[in-house]
């Protein structure tokens, strides 16, 4: 039997760095692992994400171009773009695991499952600790319908060694977004299917309205209202249906109806820690119900954004808990992106909010497509909507729709967390002309 002072149970982002930490405090930790060592983001998530992005983004800049200084845009040989993001995935897990060995931070393979508050299985291998921190993340989830084995998921999308002809994408959240983006710009033909007519529904409606109608115009097509009641496989591929009738035929069907946390298969119950379908239950310490055991990370129930910095703040707070800071955990103001075409920002407040108030806030919302850092790129669509506080004047929220929007969102998150006002803004003199300087004339 091993002993440990704290078994950090799965490897991701937020794991791996709490490991890193712990151990420089001379502590004695493991790492539980049961499938690829690094987690989704880097394996199969935001990395090779960005990855096949970066080609997704050269076409659509170049498309925007043709006729103003461009006579062509290139097409996207989706298979050598696999391939090369491969190049950034394959080693990941390996690099992972060797790392934390060579930093003295035992690593164990196995799936977990809790006998009690202090012991875990790990397969076979039985491990004590006086603290667990259970960092295991989320899953893609697949709808509960006739057929559900024929869908396929993120994970599936993003390993895909050939773009289908027709792709149709189920759910109406960031994922369904950036991949319809990314499919489009391949050459498929790009299909949402959507329960409501509400997609995106922590985004402001004007931003998500602009958004959706772009998507269109690059010829992604939308079904909203439409609850599938089964998927049915034929020669053809699968055919897609509901009650209301609703029939559509697709080469390949990704469910994008969202994550659940991993935190079902634990036998949490034996160690006396709460969980529900949202994720396991913490107090404003991270502390689940059993006094010993800790959760971080996208496992978590929690209103804050289950993105990968998230869980590296969490992972940094819990260190210092470790070692002796009593105070509660505060989350700064998150910025969050849609990476669809194109992004779509927000931290803060957004609009609908900031609507519901207007006596409180001030709403500067502007069509910003004509101004010189978008016009010289020829993008069709670029929006700012930015939120103040009329008692102090700082910024308190910001949307942003633009190809720029997921870097110039990260300065608004800044001024929001500084609590910055527009007088101070124009206190720093940045580079010119970037979109960075459009800022002062944004607030």
């Amino acid at each position: 039997m091993n002993k440990y002072d704290v078994v950090i149970i799965g490897a991701g982002p937020g794991g791996g760095a709490l490991a890193y930490d712990l151990k420089a405090q001379n502590l004695k930790v493991a790492v539980v692992e049961e499938n690829l060592w690094g987690g989704t983001c880097p394996n199969r998530g935001c990395d090779p994400k960005k990855v096949i992005l970066s080609a997704v983004d050269a076409r659509r800049q170049a498309q925007q171009l043709v006729g103003n200084g461009l006579r062509d845009a290139p097409l996207i040989d989706w298979s050598a773009l696999i391939k090369f993001e491969k190049t950034f995935t394959q080693p990941v897990s390996k690099n992972t695991k060797d790392g934390l060995k060579q930093a003295g931070i035992a690593v164990i393979e196995g799936s977990v499952k809790f006998v009690d508050a202090h012991t875990i299985l790990a397969d076979d291998e039985t491990v004590t600790a006086d603290k667990f921190v259970i960092a295991t993340g989320a899953r893609p989830s697949r709808l509960d319908i006739d057929g559900k084995e024929h869908f396929k998921t993120s994970t599936d999308f993003l390993k895909m060694p050939v773009m289908p002809k027709t792709v149709t994408f189920v759910g109406g959240g960031y994922i369904a977004f950036e991949f319809a983006a990314m499919a489009s710009a391949a050459g498929a033909q790009v299909h949402i299917v959507h329960h409501n007519d509400r997609p995106l529904k922590a985004f402001g409606q004007d931003d998500v309205n602009r958004l959706v109608q772009q998507l269109e115009h690059l010829g992604v097509q939308f079904h909203f209202g439409v609850d599938l009641s089964r998927i049915e496989k034929n020669d053809a591929g699968y055919e897609l249906l509901s009650a209301q009738g609703f029939s559509l035929q697709t080469d390949q069907v990704f469910c994008t109806a969202g994550r659940q946390p991993n935190a079902d298969a634990l036998d949490l119950e034996k160690a006396g820690v709460k969980f529900s379908k949202k994720g396991i239950q913490v107090d404003d310490h991270l502390q689940t119900t059993a006094a010993n055991i800790y959760a971080l990370g996208d496992v978590v129930a929690k209103s804050q954004p289950k993105l990968t910095p998230v869980s590296g703040f969490e992972a940094q707070y819990l260190a210092g808990v470790f070692s002796g800071n009593t105070d509660t955990i505060v989350y700064p103001a998150i910025p969050t992106v849609v990476y669809g075409t194109p992004r779509l920002a927000q931290v803060g407040l957004n609009l609908d909010q900031a609507q519901q108030k207007t006596d409180q806030y001030e709403i500067q919302d502007v069509d910003v497509a004509q101004w010189f850092t978008y016009r010289r790129l020829n993008e069709p669509l670029a929006h700012a909507t930015v939120i103040t506080s009329k008692k102090t004047g700082a910024v308190v929220g910001a949307g942003l729709m633009s190809n720029e929007a997921d870097d110039l969102i990260n300065y608004f998150a800044m001024a929001i967390n500084r609590q910055l006002t527009s007088e101070s803004l124009r206190q720093t003199i940045f580079a010119y002309p970037t979109a960075a300087s459009d800022l002062t004339y944004l607030m």
